[in-house]
Order: C-alpha cells, then structure tokens, then sequence
C-alpha cells in the first residue's frame, strides 16, 4: 500500500513530462568546444529536411575561413537578450589556433526575434551594421510571417555569403505595400456631401411650391 502511495506521484510526472515546459538556456548550457554540427536546433523549428539543407549553406563560409553555425532556442534565461548569448557563445567557441572567424545566426522561437553575432576579426569583412540588419531585417520577416524559420536562416545566410564572398551586400527586404481594395461604402465626407446635396433640393422643391400654392389658394 505505502509502494503504491509512493509510485503514483512519480507515474503522474511521467505522464506529465512531455508536457514540461522547455527550461531556459544560457552559454553554460551548450557543448564547449564547439559542436561538429552546424546547425543547433534546441528549439526544435526545422524539419530533418530543413535542418541538412541549412547546414549544406552554412558549410559554404568555410571558403571564407570563417565557422558559421546556426543556433535555435525556445527560451532565453533570464535578463539574457539573443545578440548577448551570441557573443557569450562566440567567445565560448572561439579558437585562436584555427585561426577561423567564428559567425552565428540566432533564433528565438519564442519571441519570434533573430540575431547574427560574429568574432571581432570578421569586422572587416562584415561590418556590425550589417550583421544587425541581418538579424533584425533579413531573418525577422520570414520569421514573423508564418513562422518560415527555414526561409529565415536561408536568407540571411545568402545575405552575408554574398557580400564577404565580395559581392553587393542584396540589401534589407522589400516590405509590400498594403493596398486598401475599392470600396463601395461611402466615406463619411461622401454621406455629408450627399445629405447636403439632398437638403438643397428639397429646400428649392418647397420654395417653388409654397408661392404657387398660396397663390392658387387666394385667387380663387
């Protein structure tokens, strides 16, 4: 009977525990040195699919000398901004005798936010500006516009590749301008054009009336 007792908190935590709420990360909380993988998804927001082709592109900044990873999280610790566990990492992975620049893409699946962080040797090839706008611009959108966290890693990726591979930098997107449809509805200054318009006609309908009427009423 006391087995029993004592067994079934601990069935209820089992039942209970896919359901748990996903714990806060920091730095601390991720491998050191840094993974072979190139894309850490904690947040668990790409496919098998996603997560492999994402990778394939990130491997494209090795040409460059440069070790580029993408890094998902569900949920920041607390007071910890996304760009702070950025060069929390960067510093946590860095390896002078590589001698490989160290550039991170960051992803908060929780607040929908993005950030690209890289080590101070890589100012010269890309300027802090740009791996803000990247973060903040680039990456944000698609994030933001259905959740596309693939499409998201993938063209801020394309962005930076570009430019430190010596190309033009694309530039931030295009936000679509919002068309507002015809509508048949009148506009309230339409409504009091009109009511106006209706007035003047009754008051030159009554004013045409009147004197006929009185005089067809005193001439008989």
């Amino acid at each position: 009977m006391i087995r029993s007792l004592l067994l079934a908190p601990l069935a209820v935590l089992l039942l209970l525990w896919p359901f748990a709420p996903a714990l806060a990360v920091s730095a601390a909380d991720f491998p050191e040195p840094a993974p072979q993988e190139r894309v850490i998804d904690t947040a668990a927001v790409l496919s098998r699919a996603a997560s492999a082709e994402v990778s394939r592109q990130l491997e494209s900044f090795q040409g460059e000398r440069v070790d580029a990873r993408l890094v998902t999280v569900s949920q920041l610790d607390y007071g910890l901004t996304l760009p702070e566990l950025g060069r929390e990492l960067v510093e946590r992975w860095s390896d002078p005798a590589q001698g490989r620049a160290q550039l991170l893409f960051l992803i908060d699946s929780q607040t929908n936010s993005a950030a690209v962080v890289g080590s101070a040797d890589l100012n010269g090839r890309l300027a802090p500006s740009l791996l803000r706008s990247t973060g903040r611009t680039t990456m944000v959108q698609p994030i933001r516009d259905g959740g596309r966290y693939r499409q998201a890693s993938l063209d801020g990726i394309q962005r930076l590749l570009t430019v430190i591979q010596g190309g033009e930098d694309p530039g931030e997107p295009q936000v679509a301008a919002v068309v507002t449809a015809p509508s048949n509805v009148p506009s309230r200054e339409e409504t009091a054009s009109s009511n106006a318009l209706t007035w003047v006609l009754v008051l030159l309908v009554v004013g045409a009336i009147v004197p006929m009427a009185t005089w067809w009423v005193f001439s008989r």
